[in-house]
């Protein structure tokens, strides 16, 4: 009888323990500070950054849009231009069902800049509430917070589109652990242009190659994999994977010239390029080609310069698995 008492006196404990850690997990996190109490300006120099980098380097309208799954590569349909309500759910491989929030005006419009800001460079919206790192704040949060500033300005001239879009609804146990994702911004310079691999290596950080060019585990890049791709996407007729695109001459990008990593992208922004339809049970690609390539000529040569500086990693990924 003493055993059993003991039993369940540690049993007592436990669930007390675990209840308390769910509470803190779920009311005292995430911890980001509030949102600060900003006014972002819109003058025209400011709005056009803004516009390059949504649409061009961090791609949030790639996200935020809906895409046209019938053409290679998911160009962006014209209807809904950041209206959200692109899906990303267990059938993808996610853990839970998550979709990309509204962000007109119609939506964003009783958000302050500062609670725009608070969601973009850390994770936590206008409700305290941690999103999913889908929305890569752990990135945007070591931008400039200029260049931040930029795309808030943007944000604020799209059309507003009356959409209403569902809460996402993350798995059992990610909807505790999201609330431990989001950390306070690290704000950043950016390079100096003429720095080149510097620059480059800001690009790279805003445009979120690693995310998807590397191995990961549970959502979170698995250390020593990154730019080595191998990530992998479940599409309707198969597994696409992420390209090696460190420097390694037989699995990477080590025998491409700067020239023909330029033209990969810029060949997407031809006047006479249009997206192929999908053949039935052919390959197709996540990657925004049609977005990317957008980027000045510049800039990706600044990240060709430094994804070739990094250390190179022999990684041969085999690029599609079609469904049995």
């Amino acid at each position: 009888m003493k055993v059993l008492k003991v039993l369940l006196v540690l049993f007592g404990i436990v669930v007390i323990m675990v209840a308390a850690a769910a509470a803190y997990l779920k009311i005292a996190l995430p911890d980001t500070g509030k949102a600060p109490v900003i006014t972002v300006s819109s003058s025209a120099e400011r709005i056009e950054n803004g516009r390059y980098l949504a649409n061009h380097v961090t791609v949030c309208m790639d996200c935020h849009s809906s895409r046209d799954w019938a053409l290679f590569a998911g160009p962006m349909k014209k209807d809904g231009f950041g209206a959200g309500g692109e899906v990303f759910n267990e059938e993808m491989g996610f853990p839970g069902t998550f979709y990309a929030p509204n962000i007109t005006p119609y939506a964003l419009k009783n958000w302050t800049d500062g609670e725009i800001l608070h969601a973009i460079t850390t994770g936590v919206n206008k409700d305290g509430k941690a999103l999913f790192p889908l929305m890569a704040a752990h990135r945007f949060g070591k931008m400039d917070r200029e260049d931040v500033y930029d795309i808030i300005a943007y944000l604020r001239t799209l059309d507003p589109v009356a959409k209403d879009i569902p809460n996402s609804q993350a798995d059992f146990p990610v909807n505790f652990i999201m609330n431990t994702m989001p950390q306070k911004a690290a704000f950043q310079k950016k390079p100096p242009v003429q720095e080149t691999v510097m620059y480059g290596a800001y690009l790279v950080n805003a445009a979120g190659c690693v995310d998807c060019h590397s191995q990961t585990d549970k959502g979170s890049v698995i250390k020593g994999t990154e730019f080595g791709g191998g990530m992998e996407f479940r599409m309707p007729t198969g597994i696409v994977r992420s390209p090696n695109i460190t420097a390694d001459q037989s699995t990477g990008i080590g025998a491409w010239s700067k020239s023909a990593f330029v033209q990969r992208f810029k060949s997407y922004a031809d006047s006479n390029y249009h997206a192929p339809k999908i053949a039935k049970g052919s390959m197709n690609t996540p990657m925004p080609w049609s977005m990317y390539a957008g980027m000045k000529a510049q800039d990706l040569e600044a990240i060709y310069a430094y994804l070739t500086s990094i250390e190179p990693l022999q990684h041969q990924v085999v690029k599609y698995s079609p469904q049995p």
